[in-house]
């Protein structure tokens, strides 16, 4: 027998849930794509979506997932021969990074490791001593989606200041958009990208590049940029078409529109209470699996460096991986694979797992996951502490007094 037919939850770092208003809002007939109600749709979108990064500056659409937003940007910044300083603090640092060197610009990454976040120290350091400023832009990450680490970006920020040093700081937020607390502005952030699929809450296909006034001029100095990637077009388009480069996402605009309606109904600030609400919950009941000999850590142990998105966990081997099927065979939850934490001992990365805790959930959604897990790690015989559900709900009563 099992326990998973019915409605499944999909409880990964992205693809997040989906609201129902946002898929009924999709489940449309095709509009007209040259006049009338989808042009004015498309053109509100953009000063929400400034809210939601908290910022006034410029941000262009892409049909693309994270991946293109990262190649977009890069297309925008920087061309062949050029250098950039990458900071890695997981798997998706090093992405950026493997992408630059395919586009042949010059690559030096400053590498913090699977368990820490960046340290600003060191990357003063680095530019400090590029005296010739060769290194066009900085590049980092506000969330890794596969560690969970949250860095400090506005700490890069006063590091390239410290130095009087002209580069572009551009920030991966593609886990953390509409879940942590993100401000560019107010950061000094001058490039930023992030995708529809997460904290948005819209199925995956939409990604966004924000720029700044300073990387808009920067852009200019370039040589070439691609017709496709090419951000100026896409803010200051000539016709409606040039906001995408041709046919419109049609269906991913208006439940986009929906996603964006839904967060300034709750108020940006209330999102991000309502994440890290959730997110102490969660990690109050991981603490007690983690007890009494439980084998169950978070892999940031600092929650000031936690991200209120996804959760890095990890177990002995294989019992995460084991863990994981149980949950999706047995109760129609689904679990995040631990992405790029192989290593020698564990090449499958059977020992950890991740949880996303992003977007359209709430109380009743984390409680049902933790209780999940729960019978999960009882039913394999994984050794683990309890409590975890009263924990869990101790905070949750305590957030709502």
């Amino acid at each position: 027998m099992s326990l998973r037919f019915g409605r499944s939850y999909l409880a990964i770092p992205g693809p997040s849930v989906i609201p129902d208003e946002v898929l009924q809002t999709m489940h449309r007939a095709s509009p007209n794509i040259y006049e009338g109600e989808l042009i004015e749709t498309t053109e509100s979108l953009f000063p929400d979506l400034k809210y939601v990064a908290q910022t006034t500056q410029n941000v262009a659409i892409y049909i693309a997932n994270g991946h293109g937003a990262w190649e977009a940007a890069l297309a925008n910044m920087a061309e062949a021969g050029d250098t950039l300083l990458i900071i890695a603090t997981g798997r998706f640092g090093h992405g950026w990074a493997e992408m630059a060197d395919r586009l042949g610009l010059q690559t030096e990454i400053i590498d913090f490791g699977l368990k820490a976040p960046l340290e600003a120290g060191r990357i003063e350091e680095a530019l400090r001593r590029d005296k010739d400023h060769k290194i066009k832009a900085v590049l980092t990450t506000h969330v890794d989606t596969s560690t969970s680490v949250k860095n400090d970006v506005a700490s890069v920020r006063a590091a390239l200041d410290a130095c009087n040093h002209p580069a572009v700081l551009a920030a991966d937020c593609i886990a953390s958009l509409g879940c942590d607390d993100f401000q560019m502005d107010a950061w000094g952030v001058d490039v930023m990208v992030a995708g529809c699929q997460k904290g948005l809450m819209v199925p995956a296909g939409l990604s966004f590049v924000y720029f700044s006034d300073k990387a808009k001029e920067a852009q200019k100095t370039l040589s070439r940029v691609s017709s496709y990637w090419d951000w100026l077009p896409r803010i200051e388009p000539e016709g409606y078409y040039q906001y995408f480069c041709g046919t419109a996402p049609t269906h991913h605009i208006y439940g986009l529109r929906q996603a964006l309606d839904m967060i300034k109904a709750e108020g940006l600030n209330n999102v991000f209470a309502r994440h890290r609400s959730l997110a102490e919950a969660l990690w109050a009941a991981i603490d007690c699996w983690g007890s009494d000999g439980g084998t169950m850590r978070m892999n940031i142990t600092d929650p000031a460096h936690r991200s209120c998105a996804v959760t890095a966990l990890s177990l002995n081997k294989p019992d995460a991986t084991r863990l994981r099927r149980w949950t999706e065979h047995n109760a129609g939850l689904t679990l995040g694979i631990g992405l790029g934490m192989n290593s020698e001992d564990d090449p499958n990365a059977d020992g950890f797992f991740r949880i996303g805790h992003m977007g359209h959930v709430n109380a009743h959604t984390i409680m049902g996951l933790i209780g999940t897990i729960d019978a999960g790690l009882k039913s394999l015989g994984i050794k683990h502490g309890a409590g975890a559900s009263e924990a869990a709900a101790v905070k949750i009563a305590s957030a709502l007094l």
